[in-house]
């Protein structure tokens, strides 16, 4: 099996082999010029992210300082997405974010475990596993996703979590481990902050009125 393979089979592999090394190493310099742009150079940092990335949708943001194992290489981010400051991918096989979806600072996407056995630990062997992030998904403050979690679409994450399993559509999850707390319901739809009204004007815009 060639490293490449690897990868994405979720096997255990050595992650120092030279061939790999070299090819991670020129992910990363680009991951550096991209951490290296200035405030107003949007442009480039479009372009950068076309370059890093497997795949990138239109209008995507991601706030400097942005950190990956591989430069967002095996990252799929779909349009309009989010991402605030010390977003983490840990990309060493692939993430899917869906269109939409908002990540808040210093968010961790996992992708790769370590055995618990010590002896191939201590060699520094791994695995991967993929993660997936649902559409119109909101990932709050210091979220961590775990390798080979899957997310629905439209699921709110509590700031803290960190999500161990896989979260189903359309709910509200939140603790260590993530669990659900409840489903997105009409209460949503009248209140965005605790005693604060939604106006009939937002209501009417998005077809809820």
């Amino acid at each position: 099996m060639d490293w490449q393979t690897q990868l994405h089979s979720g096997e255990i592999y050595f992650p120092s082999d030279d061939a790999i090394m070299q090819e991670q190493g020129k992910c990363l310099e680009k991951l550096y010029d991209y951490n290296q742009t200035r405030p107003m150079e949007g442009e480039k940092r479009t372009n950068l992210l076309k370059e890093m990335f497997a795949e990138i949708g239109v209008g995507c943001y991601i706030e400097p300082p942005f950190h990956s194992n591989w430069g967002g290489h095996h990252c799929h981010f779909g349009k309009f997405v989010y991402a605030n400051f010390n977003l983490t991918c840990v990309d060493d096989t692939h993430i899917y974010v869906g269109d939409y979806t908002m990540i808040g600072p210093n968010v961790t996407l996992a992708t790769a475990g370590h055995p618990i056995c010590p002896e191939l630990r201590a060699k520094g062997y791994q695995y991967n596993m993929p993660v997936h992030i649902g559409k119109n998904c909101w990932l709050g403050a210091g979220v961590v996703i775990l390798p080979g979690v899957t997310i629905g679409d439209n699921v709110v994450i509590g700031a803290g979590s960190v999500v161990t399993k896989d979260i189903p559509s359309n709910v509200v999850a939140v603790g260590n481990p993530c669990k659900v707390l409840r489903e997105v319901n009409e209460h949503d739809y009248e209140f965005y902050f605790k005693d604060r009204r939604i106006s009939q004007e937002l209501l009417d815009k998005i077809g809820k009125g």
